[in-house]
């Protein structure tokens, strides 16, 4: 059952977009009577993300995300439809009518309920386990029953199927089971455990629910790790091992690791700020899922070349979202566990308090790579140096770091910096010609930025936008204008935008957009909110309305008499002409 037009506008109401969208995206730029900040679903240095207070709406004129407050919740949090609602409903202290229901959510619920069992039944097995090689690897790694205890960590017994045995006495299908990622399906036909001889370090997610596992084994097999595979409610890029727990802690900076024994050791050295990606390089999800508990990252990764390379990319990803980021150098040993061991507490603190910002950072790995005493290797350390200060957006920044680059090299300062400006300047001029052969590109331009929508016809299609914007804004104004069907629509995306719009609650067009977030998909929804944010003359309106119905029957009798649309004739044209290869792409 759908939820009520008058239930989600009165949570739309209570959920203000600027205040929901404010914790997540710091909103400093207001143009009219809009803001903008940096958008959390794409990288960029320049704000094209915008919300519209008055309209309650958002959308990013550079990726093309848009919506409500229901579907922003939805992206940013990775929950479907109900499960915004319930979040928000959750946010504001209003209850979800029961008669309401969600017929995906009592599979995602079991599988949450199956995960939890299985929670238990690996922490009560490491309580009670007798296995040497598994108290001598607690030993070794020195971990305390309380962090033990703390984390929920676990052990999978090295046998065929004994968590699938404790699952089903506890109720629970083999279907579920299996579905949860707790189990596989054999090539005979049986099942067995996922997670056998090993370590197991439960993944929960912000909301306090156990998603997923992460097992370490016990011994030298392969592979070393293993993780829960993608199911309804786990996904390894979405989620960060500890961040339930580091997400209430009271240091200024979240510490960014690879490995869950890192984690745990960090934790249980009072460093309780510690997460780690699972066993992946840190994917943009879950860059903005820690934008949401802080404004500071220290990157202490391992020290060999997949470590550099993995926080490289974590820098690029976490300055993006204007967190500030340091790294540290974990001299003398390869992971943060390690050097706990070695060198103790004090010490790690000691080196967080003089651990380097990104750029140094980044400089100094790039000094690295070559001997300044070699002519030829100068030049390429200031070739590629010259090159990323081109990229520092803060004026202040780029002009400390090129002097100080121009004193390691032995360089003039002033030739450096003439150099830094000659790059941001091609670079500029990239960008605009870029822009340009993007703008005198009229099929390509008019098309959604969604690649699941695609119009066939952009002319008729940007009338038919036109359409839709004026019903949106005042239904009054289609009295008496003949009724438009599907058939006049060269796009039916927008005719089922159109149809959903004239099919409120009150016949006359006045849908909110929070009651369209359930009837649309998120991409047909970005579609709307990028027609209704654009300016619109009052004066013109009814001008307009006559010139789209025009545009659109003199379209569809072009259809009618076979005649081609502006797209199919473009790339017939460009296939003949050899610009183009059969799939559509440019030739490089």
């Amino acid at each position: 059952m759908a939820f009520s037009e008058d239930f989600l506008s009165d949570l739309a109401e209570k959920n203000d977009i600027e205040d929901v969208v404010s914790s997540y995206v710091r909103l400093t730029k207001r143009s009219g009577q809009n803001l903008f900040g940096l958008c959390p679903f794409h990288s960029e240095k320049t704000p094209s993300f915008s919300v519209s207070p008055s309209k309650q709406i958002y959308h990013c004129f550079g990726c093309g995300k848009g919506g409500s407050v229901f579907t922003f919740i939805m992206d940013i949090e990775n929950l479907n439809f109900p499960e915004a609602v319930e979040f928000l409903a959750k946010r504001v202290g209003m209850a979800v009518p029961e008669q309401d229901y969600d017929p995906g959510r009592p599979k995602r619920d079991r599988l949450i309920a199956a995960n939890r069992e299985a929670a238990r039944f690996f922490f009560e097995e490491l309580t009670e386990t007798r296995e040497q090689s598994v108290i001598d690897y607690i030993n070794r790694r020195r971990l305390s029953p309380a962090v033990i205890r703390r984390f929920g960590i676990g052990y999978a017994p090295d046998s065929w199927d004994s968590l699938i045995t404790a699952l089903v006495k506890k109720g629970f299908s083999e279907t579920e089971i299996i579905l949860a990622g707790l189990a596989r399906r054999g090539k005979k036909g049986g099942i067995y455990d996922t997670f056998r001889g090993r370590l197991v370090f439960p993944v929960i997610d912000v909301r306090g629910n156990v998603v997923g596992f992460s097992g370490r084994i016990i011994g030298d097999a392969e592979p070393k790790y293993l993780n829960t595979p993608e199911t309804l409610v786990f996904n390894k890029g979405l989620n960060l091992f500890g961040l339930n727990l580091a997400k209430k802690t009271k240091l200024p900076y979240i510490i960014l690791v690879e490995g869950n024994i890192d984690v745990v050791s960090l934790h249980q050295a009072g460093f309780d700020s510690a997460v780690a990606s699972l066993g992946t390089a840190l994917t943009p999800e879950q860059a903005r899922l820690i934008s949401r508990f802080t404004s500071e990252v220290v990157i202490a990764y391992d020290m060999d070349e997949a470590g550099r390379k993995a926080a490289e990319r974590a820098i690029s990803l976490l300055e993006k979202l204007e967190i500030r980021v340091r790294v540290l150098r974990l001299e003398g040993a390869k992971d943060p566990d390690e050097y706990l061991s070695k060198y103790g507490a004090d010490s790690l603190l000691n080196l967080l308090d003089k651990s380097e910002n990104h750029i140094e950072y980044k400089l100094q790995t790039l000094q690295n790579r070559f001997d300044l005493n070699l002519d030829t290797d100068k030049v390429e350390f200031l070739k590629q140096a010259t090159a990323f200060l081109a990229d520092i957006p803060s004026m202040v920044e780029r002009e400390v770091y090129t002097l100080r680059v121009a004193g390691i090299a032995g360089v003039s300062e002033k030739v450096l910096t003439a150099e830094v400006a000659r790059q941001r300047k091609r670079r500029g001029r990239a960008d605009k010609r870029q822009e340009e052969k993007t703008l005198f590109r009229p099929a390509k331009t008019a098309q959604p930025k969604a690649k699941s929508i695609t119009y066939k016809n952009p002319r008729s299609a940007l009338a038919e936008e036109g359409i839709i914007h004026l019903l949106h804004l005042d239904p009054q104004l289609f009295r008496g204008m003949p009724e438009l069907d599907d058939k006049d629509f060269s796009s039916e995306v927008l005719y089922k935008i159109y149809s959903a719009i004239k099919n409120s609650a009150n016949g006359q067009g006045s849908a909110s957009v929070a009651h369209l977030s359930q009837v649309l998909s998120p991409d047909e929804l970005a579609l709307l909110t990028g027609i209704i944010g654009r300016p619109e003359s009052a004066a013109m309106r009814e001008r307009a309305l006559h010139d789209y119905y025009d545009i659109i029957k003199t379209e569809r009798a072009l259809r009618s008499e076979g005649k081609p649309d502006l797209l199919a004739a473009a790339q017939r044209l460009k296939e003949k002409k050899g610009y183009g290869v059969g799939d559509g792409r440019e030739k490089e």
